[in-house]
């Protein structure tokens, strides 16, 4: 039997083209629909992704490798949003495996927002660590930036296109190459009066796929990306995260020190690594280079 097609809807997936790609485009040929198109932009030397794609194109999709100089993820989601000519697109990650039914869910609620972000369930996948999921049943409208929390899930996210007229590109500053861009983009988001919609149906799984050892170096790279954004927005003398950052600063040897109470290595981790990125990320965010230009223009 065909594999109906949502010809309305681009699947973007940002990649550096290791071993991990093939298990995503994997899921994405099982999906109960299948893209309109399909773009993997690749930052990797590996000849892999290339082969990958045509191995998609081989079943019947349309898919377009992407290759690309640049780095970080924000040059990689700009570089690939400026090759969607589709009303809509859905945005993943190499080391997330779609749930069969994600783009038909995906689809059928985004064709019925307006200019609204989507995002969904992100569902831990394998015995590691993963620190980017969702798990919450409840549906969610959030229309204000929250002063404890982000609500933006990239692995498992998609919008209007016409959107980025107001809200603009992804961030290309170099402290936000490998974290905190999502947050930041969401906080602009929501900011210009796009609501970010949580709908528990729309479903990717994260592959867990770190060890304890690897959670001090994980949470101070998110703590750097999250200041790094901070300070996108100090610069500009933004009154909320300027109150958020403060939360947040003060926040960090909090954590350590009831981490060292608990043995709790966990929270020990996160203290650590927030009092090692917060403040640098901050710092680097407040230089602020030029902004890439908006799609289309």
């Amino acid at each position: 039997m065909t594999t109906p097609v949502a010809a309305d809807v681009t699947v973007l997936v940002p990649t550096t083209g290791g071993p991990l790609l093939q298990g995503c485009l994997d899921s994405i040929a099982a999906s109960t629909v299948w893209p309109g198109t399909l773009v993997v932009v690749d930052q990797g030397r590996s000849p892999a992704a290339a082969v990958a794609v045509r191995g998609l194109r081989d079943l019947g999709i349309d898919a377009n490798h992407h290759p690309s100089e640049r780095t970080g993820i924000s040059a990689a989601m700009n570089d690939g949003l400026r090759q969607v000519r589709t009303p809509y697109v859905a945005v993943t990650h190499d080391d997330c495996r779609v749930d069969r039914s994600w783009l038909e869910a995906m689809t059928l609620r985004l064709r019925a927002l307006g200019d609204e972000v989507l995002t969904g369930r992100v569902e831990p996948v394998g015995d590691g660590i993963v620190l980017t999921v969702i798990t919450s049943d409840e549906p969610a409208v959030h229309r204000r930036p929250s002063p404890t929390s982000d609500v933006l899930f990239p692995p498992n996210m998609g919008f209007a296109v016409r959107i980025l007229e107001r809200v603009g590109p992804f961030d290309e500053h170099p402290a936000l190459r490998t974290a905190g861009e999502d947050n930041e983009w969401a906080y602009r988001c929501l900011r210009a009066g796009v609501p970010i919609v949580y709908d528990p149906t729309v479903v990717v799984g994260h592959l867990a796929r770190f060890s304890a050892e690897d959670l001090p170096r994980l949470y101070r790279r998110y703590a750097r990306g999250q200041g790094a954004f901070y300070g996108r927005h100090l610069r500009n003398a933004d009154a909320f995260i300027l109150r958020r950052a403060a939360r947040d600063l003060l926040r960090a040897p909090w954590l350590l020190l009831r981490g060292l109470a608990q043995r709790n290595p966990e929270l020990v981790a996160m203290g650590w690594g927030e009092m090692a990125g917060l403040l640098p990320g901050i710092l680097a965010g407040l230089r602020r280079p030029p902004q890439p230009a908006m799609r289309g223009s």
